[in-house]
């Protein structure tokens, strides 16, 4: 962890050397190196970027006894449901979005307490390991994937609350840059790598008692790629990519308000 923090500052000090000779005009370039920079910064004082919604969850009065509070946790796919234009993130209902952009699982179970069982809900859906398989934060082998989302689920049972387990979405290359280049997804996040983690999360939910929310079936083409209409860039949805994903959340959460409520078991050494 110290050897990653320090190639981090460096990385970060010499973005920010390589642009001290720019015109007051910055390249786009340089624009994208010192917010790059600035995310490395983040990551220094605050890798799991816990101060993101502290805030948030300080202003959050407990459920109502009648609410069916659920949280989302994930990375951008669920952070950029936000956006208006893409139609917001459920309205009207007691959804709280916990996503943050480029998160790995390490990260998002760092917070897990704070961003999701602290807030009390019933439900929580995880969407996450996309970054992961990009090396975000280094390499990540599935296991160290699945690793991460089993100790979530398990702090989640722990604290009662009900687990919804979705899929990653595919990736494609169909879309263009401004300069008319492809814009490749497919690199970083090999589709065989997405399906086998998706697969294992299918396969994990069947046996213990988690609901499995499967966006990659609805959202995927001829060709095992996300959908040309559903994405803006490859990776992340666009409003039509949303308005597929929207009910199907609202169908597992449905799903999981009728599962019984599971509690992960207590052993006492006697």
């Amino acid at each position: 962890m110290i050897k990653c923090l320090l190639f981090i500052h460096i990385a970060a000090l010499l973005l920010l050397i390589g642009c001290a000779s720019v015109s007051a005009q910055d390249s786009q370039e340089c624009i994208d190196a010192k917010a790059k920079a600035q995310r490395y910064d983040l990551l220094i004082k605050d890798w799991a970027n816990l101060n993101r919604y502290r805030a948030d969850n300080a202003k959050l009065t407990a459920p109502a006894k009648d609410e069916n509070r659920v949280v989302f946790i994930g990375d951008s796919i669920t952070d950029l449901w936000d956006n208006p234009g893409f139609g917001g993130f459920f309205p009207s209902k007691p959804y709280i979005n916990r996503g943050i952009s480029g998160q790995t699982t390490t990260q998002m179970l760092l917070r897990f307490r704070q961003d999701v069982l602290a807030l009390k809900p019933k439900i929580v859906i995880i969407l996450a390991g996309t970054n992961d398989i990009a090396g975000n934060l280094g390499p990540s082998t599935l296991e160290m994937i699945e690793d991460n989302l089993i100790s979530m689920i398990e702090l989640a049972k722990a604290g009662n609350v009900r687990v919804v387990l979705a899929s990653l979405l595919p990736v494609c290359d169909y879309k263009l840059n401004k300069e008319g280049k492809a814009i490749v997804q497919t690199t970083r996040r090999p589709p065989e790598k997405i399906r086998a983690l998706n697969e294992w999360m299918k396969e994990y939910a069947a046996k213990n008692q988690v609901i499995y929310l499967d966006y990659y079936a609805a959202m995927v083409d001829d060709q095992g790629f996300l959908k040309e209409g559903l994405t803006y860039d490859g990776l992340h949805a666009d409003a039509n990519g949303y308005a597929v994903m929207s009910p199907l959340a609202e169908k597992a959460i449905a799903a999981a308000m009728r599962s019984k409520k599971v509690k992960a078991k207590v052993v006492v050494a006697k």
